[in-house]
C-alpha cells in the first residue's frame, strides 16, 4: 500500500536511495528492535499539514550537538533532536551581490535562505543580493493564507533570525528606529517599512517572545507613530506586552503578545569558564546563572506558551465561522548556542544547546497527538568549537571540561585569535523532521530547500 501511494515521481525520485542510507543510521542507545528503515517507512506521509513548526538552532554545527549529547546524556546517549524519523544534511553559504557562492554565511542571508528560498548577500534581511527588493517570507505567506503565526528565540526579537521573518532592511544592524544609519532606503520617510522592530509589530506577529527591550523601547522617528516608543506603538497596533514568565502565562488569546524578557538577550541558563590560550583546568559546568532573573521563562515555557496561544487564536476564529481548518506557522530560536560558540564558552554553549532540545521535546510532544504537524530542527550554520584529545594543546583556545559520565573532554576554539570573538564556519549542517513533507529533508539539500518543504506542507504556493 505504501509502495503504490509513493508513486516515483519527480517529487519522490530519491525515496529509494534516502530508505538505502537510512538503514545504515545507528540505532540509538535502548531503543527497540523496530529499526530504523522501518521509523522511516512509517514516518511518511506527504502534506497538507496544518501546523509547521520550525525550530533553529543558532550556529549548532554537529559539533555542538555532540558536545552536549557527551556532557548532558553521554557519548551513547541521544538528545531529543537526535531520534527524529528522518534526518539530512544541507548547506549553509550565502552569495555575494553577482550571485556568487560566499562559503562562509552569517544569521541573516542564511535565515533569509529558508524565510524566502533566496540567498542573499551577509547582513541583509529578506531582500535580494542585487536589487535590494524585498522577497515575501514564510510567515507572511502563512498569515495572508489564514494561519496564526509566531516567532520566539532567546536573543533579542530584532536579531538576524527572527528578523527574516517578519521584515525586510537592507542591514541587519538596523534593529530599532535610531539604527537606521544603514539603511536609508527602508526609512519611512523615504517610502520604506522602517526598523526591524517597527515592522516586527506592524506586521501583526500574533506571538512574538523574546528579548529586546532596548530596540523596542526607542522611539520611532517618522511616520504615524512618531515620538512614540516601539512598545506603544505595539500597544497601540492592540498588542498585549509581557516582560517576565507569568505576564506571559497570563497573556489572553486572540489578541497578539509582544514578551520582551531581557533588554537584549536573554541571559544564558549555564555558566562556567571560558576557552583560554593555555586552557583550562578541569572543570563541572554550573546549571545556573545569577544573572538570569527567576521569572525570565525558558525557551521550553515560551514554546509551550506559543503554541497554546496559537492554538487558542485558531480555535476562537473557528467558532465564529471561519478558518476552521486552519493550523499555525511557529519559529522557534535557541540563538546563544552561536554567542556563546562566539565568546568560547563551552558551559554557557552546552547549556543553551540543552535548553534548545527542551523546546524541541515541547514541539515533539505536541506533534505525537497533531499528526498533522510538522516538526523541523536544524541549524542556519556551523560553528568553531571542536572536541579534541585531552592530551593535545590546541593552538587557539580551549578549555577541558568533566562531563556527566566523569570523564574529561577537551573542547578548543581557533577560528579567529585568542581573545576575540570566534567566527562561523562553513560546514553543512543537520537538518531533521517528523510529520507531513517530512521526507524532504533526506539527503543533502539546498538551505532555500528548507523554504519549499514548509511552502508545500502548508500548502502556501
Amino acid at each position: 500500500m505504501l509502495v503504490r501511494r509513493l508513486r516515483l515521481t519527480r517529487r519522490h525520485a530519491t525515496w529509494s536511495a534516502a530508505v538505502l542510507l537510512a538503514t545504515a543510521v545507528a540505532v540509538p542507545a535502548g531503543a527497540s528492535a523496530f529499526g530504523p528503515a522501518d521509523k522511516v517507512r512509517a514516518a511518511v506521509k506527504d502534506g497538507p499539514a496544518k501546523n509547521v513548526i520550525l525550530l533553529i538552532g543558532d550556529g549548532m554545527g554537529d559539533s555542538e550537538i555532540t558536545l552536549a549529547r557527551n556532557y548532558t546524556v553521554g557519548a551513547a546517549g541521544r538528545l531529543n533532536m537526535d531520534t527524529f524519523p528522518m534526518t539530512g544534511a544541507y548547506t549553509t553559504y550565502s552569495v555575494d551581490k553577482h550571485g556568487k557562492p560566499d562559503y562562509v554565511t552569517d544569521s541573516s542571508a542564511s535565515g533569509t535562505g529558508w524565510a524566502t528560498g533566496h540567498k542573499t548577500v551577509n547582513g541583509r534581511v529578506s531582500k535580494t543580493p542585487d536589487t535590494n527588493k524585498a522577497i515575501p517570507t514564510l510567515l507572511e505567506l502563512a498569515q495572508k493564507s489564514g494561519l496564526a503565526t509566531g516567532s520566539i528565540t532567546t536573543s533579542d526579537l530584532t536579531d538576524a533570525t527572527p528578523a527574516v521573518q517578519a521584515s525586510h532592511v537592507t542591514d541587519r544592524d538596523c534593529q530599532g528606529p535610531e539604527d537606521m544609519k544603514k539603511c536609508s532606503v527602508d526609512r519611512i520617510s523615504k517610502g520604506g517599512p522602517g526598523s526591524i522592530a517597527e515592522q516586527s509589530v506592524n506586521h501583526k506577529v500574533d506571538v512574538l517572545l523574546g528579548g529586546g527591550k532596548g530596540h523596542f523601547g526607542q522611539k520611532v522617528k517618522e511616520g504615524p507613530y512618531k515620538g512614540k516608543t516601539v512598545i506603544q506603538q505595539a500597544e497601540k497596533l492592540g498588542y498585549q506586552v509581557v516582560t517576565d514568565a507569568k505576564g506571559m502565562r497570563k497573556a489572553k488569546a486572540g489578541q497578539p503578545v509582544l514578551g520582551l524578557f531581557a533588554d537584549y538577550d536573554i541571559p544564558i541558563e549555564w555558566t562556567g569558564k571560558p576557552a583560554t590560550g593555555k586552557g583550562t583546568s578541569p572543570q563541572r559546568c554550573v546549571t545556573s546563572n545569577p544573572k538570569r532573573p527567576k521569572d525570565t521563562p525558558t525557551l521550553a515555557d515560551q514554546t509551550t506558551r506559543a503554541i497554546e496561544l496559537l492554538e487558542a487564536k485558531q480555535a476562537k476564529q473557528a467558532k465564529k465561522g471561519h478558518r476552521a481548518d486552519k493550523g499555525f506557522f511557529l519559529q522557534v530560536e535557541g540563538a546563544n548556542i552561536d554567542s556563546e560558540d562566539h565568546a568560547a564558552d563551552p558551559c554557557g554553549q552546552i547549556g543553551e544547546t540543552a535548553a534548545f532540545d527542551r523546546a524541541v521535546k515541547v514541539a515533539r510532544d505536541y506533534a505525537a497527538s497533531h499528526p498533522d504537524t510538522l516538526v523541523i530542527t536544524t541549524a542556519d550554520h556551523g560553528h568553531s568549537s571542536q572536541i579534541v584529545p585531552v592530551d593535545t594543546d590546541p593552538a587557539g583556545m580551549s578549555s577541558t571540561l568533566v562531563t556527566n559520565e566523569g570523564q574529561q573532554m577537551k573542547v578548543s576554539y581557533g577560528t579567529a585569535p585568542v581573545g576575540e570573538s570566534q567566527e562561523h564556519s562553513g560546514t553543512e549542517v543537520r537538518i531533521a523532521a517528523e510529520g507531513p513533507e517530512a521526507y524532504r529533508v533526506l539527503g543533502v539539500t539546498n538551505q532555500t530547500d528548507l523554504n519549499t518543504t514548509i511552502r508545500t506542507a502548508l500548502n502556501l504556493g
